[in-house]
């Protein structure tokens, strides 16, 4: 199951998985019988050597901005249970991960502190309100949309074509890749 951080989507976290001579293996298919197509994963537990899988040695946090960790452990695959993969400890690979996000959440853009208070509360009382007044929430919820529409169009420009900030820098500036940034600003972009 990938890891998640909200507000850092292009950041989605997993176990990663490296064979004896270091590398990491593609996913392992799997012929299901007749047809054209096969199942494929990337899951860490299906590198245990069986049905033509590679046999992974060691276990390592990776990220879906292609950061990987440096340190890896080793995996035991006699304490692995094959129908609940997921109850083997990963604990010290998420852990990596996250401090992989807390280092990037630390070098976005700080809010000011009043907006972040701010953002916080109006969440707070948004989800507080869904089952109390629904009706009121999605009210409040099209008028942040209709903040983003006035604001989002003219900042993204700003930030584009304006300030001619670096690629680079606005991505690790909103904590997240390149390709999500572009997306992103582009999207505001055209918002009108």
């Amino acid at each position: 199951m990938p890891w998640q951080r909200d507000g850092f989507l292009a950041h989605e976290g997993a176990v990663g998985v490296l064979l004896p001579d270091g590398s990491e293996p593609g996913p392992v298919f799997f012929d299901m019988g007749s047809g054209g197509s096969f199942h494929k994963s990337a899951d860490w537990w299906v590198y245990d050597g069986t049905f033509r899988a590679p046999l992974a040695e060691r276990m390592r946090a990776k990220c879906a901005c292609g950061w990987r960790a440096d340190t890896s452990y080793p995996i035991e695959w006699d304490q692995v249970q094959r129908r609940g993969p997921y109850t083997y400890d990963t604990s010290a690979v998420a852990a990596d991960w996250a401090a992989h996000l807390d280092d990037v959440e630390a070098r976005s853009v700080p809010l000011p502190a009043e907006v972040a208070d701010l953002l916080t509360k109006l969440s707070e009382r948004l989800q507080s309100l869904v089952d109390d007044s629904p009706l009121a929430t999605l009210k409040a919820v099209n008028e942040l949309e209709v903040i983003v529409e006035l604001v989002g169009p003219q900042v993204a420009r700003i930030a584009m074509y304006g300030d001619e900030i670096p690629w680079p820098r606005i991505a690790e500036g909103l904590g997240t890749t390149e390709t999500d940034a572009r997306s992103r600003l582009h999207r505001y972009e055209y918002r009108h």
